[in-house]
C-alpha cells in the first residue's frame, strides 16, 4: 500500500528548518519532494555535529528529499525550475517576502502556468505586513511574540538572568502549520479545481499555539489561582532512589489541590488553614511541597506510585534524556527511533514518524541527499540531454559537492 500523500509532487526551496521540516513531513507521508538548493548550500548542512559529510541537523530535516542544486541566477536555471513548476501540486518557500519574484518564481508567476498549484510561503511576518522585511529567526520571533517573557516570568528569581527557551520552537511549529495549510488547500482544490498562495507567518504561529495566550490577554486577576489549567506549573520531586519525576499541574490550582489530597490520602489537608485558598497555598507553597515530598518517600516503586497518582486523576512522567526515553520500550513498539543511512556507511539515529495509519504504509526513513545528488535524474526526467546536463554542470548552472564546507566536485 502507498502513503496517504504517494504522487503528490512537491518543490521545495527552503533551507534550515521551518520550511524543510514542513516538506519532510510531506516526504514522510508519501509525497516526492525535490529540494531546490543554491549553489552556497543550506546553512543546515554546516550545524555540527557530522557523520562523514552529513550534518545530523540537515539529516533530520531532509532524509528522503531529492536534490536539485542550480544557480537561479542563470536564465536556463531558471527555465528548468519554472518548467518544474508546472506540474507541480506543492510549492513551498521560506524565504524574506519577495525573494522568488525575483527569479520569476512569484506565486502570480507559477499560477499564470500551473493554476492549480498551492504554493505556501512561511515567513517571520508574513508577505504584505509593514514587518514583512525584518529578519526572522526562532528566537527573535519568541521574544517579539511574548514567548520569551513568559518563559522568564515562569521561571522568576531562578533565572540568574534572561535566557532564551532550548528549542526553535517557532521553526518548528510554524513547519507544521505549513502541513496544516497545504492539506487544507489540496482539499480546497478537490472540489474547485483551483490551487491558492497560502502565507503562514511565525509571529501569528507563535500566537496560536501558545495556549495561556487568551487567558493572558483577558486581564483577569484570577485571585492567585494559575490560569489554563495550571500545567505550566508543575513541579518536580525526587523519589527515595533519587529518580525525578514530575506530576501534572499545580497544586495551587483549587481542582488540582483537591486531587492531590486524594491522591496522597491526605485530606486533613483540605482543611488546613495554610491551604485554604489559591493565595494561601501560594504563600505556603514550601510547606505543602514538603508535604508532598514527604508522601513521595514512601513509595519505592514507580509502578505502585502511579497506580496511586492514576486514581486520582493526575499523571506522572520520569524526567529522562531523549537517549534514556529512546532505550524505553514504548519506543521500539511505537518505532520512534529509526536508523537513517549516514552516506559514509553506516547509520545515524532519527525520530521516526509521529503517525501510525491503519491502512496506509508510510515509506521507509529516506537516505540524505549530498548537494546536487539527483542533478542528472530530476533534469533526465524533463528530457534535457546528458549532453546540456554536461554543459550545466561544466559551466557551474549545476553544481555538486558531498562535503558540506568543500570544494565542488
Amino acid at each position: 500500500m502507498a502513503g496517504p500523500l504517494e504522487g503528490l509532487r512537491v518543490i521545495d526551496f527552503t533551507r534550515v528548518l521551518a520550511g524543510p521540516h514542513c516538506t519532510k513531513a510531506l516526504r514522510d507521508l508519501g509525497a516526492d519532494v525535490t529540494k531546490i538548493e543554491p549553489p552556497s548550500g543550506d546553512l543546515a548542512r554546516i550545524s555540527l555535529p557530522h557523520v562523514g559529510d552529513m550534518g545530523l541537523y540537515f539529516v533530520q530535516q531532509n532524509a528522503g528529499k531529492r536534490n536539485l542544486s542550480i544557480d537561479l541566477n542563470w536564465a536556463e536555471a531558471r527555465e528548468i525550475v519554472t518548467d518544474m513548476c508546472k506540474e507541480a501540486d506543492v510549492i513551498v518557500e521560506n524565504f524574506r517576502p519577495g525573494t522568488l519574484a525575483r527569479f520569476g518564481l512569484s506565486y502570480e508567476d507559477v499560477r499564470a502556468l500551473n493554476p492549480r498549484v498551492v504554493y505556501v510561503s512561511l515567513s517571520g511576518y508574513g508577505q504584505f505586513t509593514s514587518w514583512k522585511n525584518r529578519p526572522a529567526f526562532a528566537p527573535t520571533v519568541q521574544a517579539e511574540t511574548g514567548f520569551t517573557a513568559m518563559v522568564g516570568d515562569h521561571f522568576g528569581e531562578a533565572l540568574s538572568e534572561p535566557r532564551n527557551d532550548a528549542c526553535s520552537h517557532a521553526d518548528v511549529y510554524t513547519g507544521l502549520q505549513g502541513v496544516v495549510a497545504i492539506l487544507a488547500a489540496l482539499h480546497d482544490r478537490h472540489t474547485s479545481g483551483e490551487g491558492q498562495h497560502v502565507d503562514v507567518s511565525m509571529a501569528a504561529t507563535m500566537m496560536s499555539i501558545n495556549e495561556r495566550a487568551g487567558a493572558m490577554l483577558s486581564g483577569i486577576d484570577t485571585d492567585g489561582e494559575p490560569i489554563a489549567l495550571s500545567a505550566n506549573e508543575s513541579h518536580i520531586f525526587e523519589m527515595s532512589d533519587g529518580r525525578r519525576l514530575t506530576i501534572a499541574a499545580s497544586p495551587i490550582y483549587s481542582p488540582i489541590f483537591a486531587r492531590y489530597c486524594a491522591m496522597m490520602r491526605r485530606n486533613d489537608l483540605r482543611t488546613d488553614p495554610r491551604f485554604a485558598t489559591a493565595n494561601l497555598r501560594r504563600k505556603n507553597l514550601p510547606a505543602l511541597l514538603a508535604e508532598v515530598k514527604a508522601w513521595l518517600s514512601t513509595f519505592s516503586s514507580l509502578e505502585q506510585l502511579q497506580a496511586q497518582v492514576s486514581e486520582a486523576g493526575l499523571a506522572v512522567g520520569v524526567l529522562r534524556t531523549i537517549g534514556e526515553f529512546a532505550g524505553s520500550e514504548w519506543v521500539k513498539e511505537w518505532g520512534a527511533v529509526v536508523e537513517v543511512d549516514d552516506r559514509a556507511g553506516g547509520a545515524v539515529r532519527m525520530p521516526g514518524n509521529p503517525w501510525i495509519f491503519s491502512r496506509s504504509m508510510l515509506p521507509q526513513p529516506g537516505v540524505p541527499a549530498f548537494q546536487g545528488e539527483h542533478n542528472e535524474e530530476i533534469l533526465a526526467e524533463r528530457k534535457i540531454t546528458p549532453a546540456r546536463i554536461k554543459d550545466l554542470q561544466k559551466r557551474k548552472v549545476l553544481l555538486s559537492r558531498r562535503n558540506p564546507v568543500g570544494t565542488y566536485d
